[in-house]
């Protein structure tokens, strides 16, 4: 009896060239996902944080409206320019100014720099206060323009509002 041997020759000793193909392909398409992915959510959060930058420019008004709703007379007002006539919590008389200064709103208490409204990356273009004096009272008509120094388009957000002189009747 004679006995032979079998012998199987393996021939994926290699990738064949369809293969590499179809691989560098695949990496390739999603590759392009991926980095399309990430641009989008870069440009995203970029619009979000410009979007929190003016909607958080609302603090402006409501620290405005707050010193307006306290106080008991205006001292004087022009387009861009208000000083109220307030007390402090002991009771001693004091004046709170709005300014606008190049592109920032300026706070001063008693005439005395205390700081600016808006932060660095906020600009302000328009401020106007106007005086409203009726028999019952008196209020003050707010408006102004912010923009985001890191919005390429230039949008702006415009806030506006009215308050009553309150603090005269505690």
């Amino acid at each position: 009896m004679k006995i032979t041997k079998l012998t199987i020759k393996n021939h994926q000793n290699g990738y064949a060239v369809l293969e590499l193909l179809f691989y560098m392909s695949l990496f390739s398409v999603l590759s392009l996902v991926v980095i399309s992915a990430m641009i989008t959510m870069a440009k995203s959060f970029k619009e979000t944080a410009i979007q929190a930058e003016l909607v958080q420019s609302g603090t402006i008004m409501e620290r405005i409206s707050r010193e307006i709703r306290a106080s008991y007379d205006i001292n004087s007002i022009s387009a861009s320019n208000l000083v109220l006539n307030t007390t402090d919590d002991s009771g001693a008389n004091k004046t709170i100014e709005f300014s606008l200064l190049d592109s920032d709103i300026r706070l001063l208490e008693n005439g005395i720099f205390t700081g600016n409204l808006n932060t660095s990356k906020i600009t302000t273009t328009d401020l106007s206060f106007v005086s409203i004096v009726t028999a019952e009272g008196k209020a003050v008509k707010i408006f102004f323009t912010v923009r985001s120094e890191n919005d390429a388009s230039g949008r702006a957000q415009d806030f506006y509002n009215t308050v009553v002189l309150r603090g005269g009747y505690q």
